[in-house]
């Protein structure tokens, strides 16, 4: 069985390149596996892995344990708002009560940064990292970059913008990360209040303009407004960032070209996107869904080559 170089994936920083394709190629097979009309493999019979979340999460949430079931993995899932979390016990407690179950992988998201890199130095089961506060998402960075390559059979020289809400977003910080090591071009736009003030020190384009990041890319990577994360007001009113930075059918049919459409879910409908160009030939939104479930089979079987 082939290897990460890592024992865990707790961020796209942390991983090379090399990974990367190891996971992009090994994807390419799992996602053959998932359209065949019977979609499990005995490749992690053996293997139990809990999902521990202790911020909500559908879609990720969803994606993991389907991908699991493909796998012939045991799951175990647990939800924080249903645990002793909420009596008072500490996040190494539970998870170490959880490993006494004799659990070998953990999926997880947690609403602080680091969380699962204080895991992953603490206990000895592989962590996974599901989104860690506004900090990294590496599985949705690998599974867009997965569904760019896909589209255009190859990363090196695609022009990607990533559009919205920066700041706040795990998303765009491992697209970035993940975008830059596969020899894409990367460039943010969206109101100055929520760009990181140091953003180009991370090798990528800055443009406050939608149509001029619209001209220039060849993907748009359209991020939703995390109004749960933001403790003050960074724009008047989600009707005027619509009126800026929204992306509608008029806006693509006055470019030069067609620029495909991405977006991590959920959507906010007339916010960042509006249904006509959601829905439209160019969005590749749920290509991205079937590819995350490929690309998360892939990290776990391969995590799992680790211990072999």
């Amino acid at each position: 069985m082939s290897k990460l170089s890592q024992p865990h994936l707790l961020g796209i920083k942390n991983i090379t390149r090399e990974d990367i394709e190891l996971i992009f190629e090994t994807a390419d097979n799992f996602k053959e596996v998932i359209n065949r009309p019977i979609k499990k493999v005995p490749s992690l019979r053996d293997v139990t892995i809990a999902n521990v979340f202790f911020e909500n999460s559908t879609r990720t949430r969803l994606s993991f344990e389907l991908a699991q079931k493909r796998l012939s993995a045991d799951v175990v899932n647990f939800s924080a708002s249903t645990s002793s979390v909420k009596k008072g016990e500490t996040l190494l407690d539970t998870v170490n009560n959880i490993l006494a179950m004799k659990v070998d992988m953990i999926v997880m998201r947690h609403a602080s940064v680091g969380a699962p890199h204080f895991l992953a130095r603490h206990i000895k089961a592989n962590i996974i990292n599901a989104g860690d506060g506004t900090h990294e998402h590496p599985t949705q960075a690998l599974l867009d970059a997965f569904s760019i390559r896909e589209r255009f059979r190859k990363l090196e020289g695609v022009k990607v913008a990533i559009i919205g809400d920066i700041l706040h977003s795990r998303v765009a910080l491992s697209n970035i990360f993940a975008l830059n090591k596969l020899g894409a071009e990367v460039m943010v736009c969206g109101p100055p209040t929520l760009l990181p003030r140091h953003i180009a020190s991370l090798g990528v384009k800055v443009e406050l303009d939608l149509k001029k990041a619209l001209e220039w890319c060849d993907v748009a990577n359209v991020l939703r407004i995390q109004l749960e994360r933001q403790q003050i007001k960074y724009f008047p009113s989600l009707r005027e960032y619509s009126l800026y930075y929204g992306i509608n059918r008029p806006m693509l049919d006055s470019l030069k070209k067609d620029v495909v459409l991405m977006h991590p879910g959920p959507i906010n409908r007339g916010v960042e996107l509006t249904s006509d160009a959601a829905d439209s030939r160019q969005s590749i939104i749920l290509d991205q869904v079937e590819n995350g479930v490929a690309v998360r089979m892939a990290v776990m079987y391969l995590l799992a080559g680790a211990n072999s």
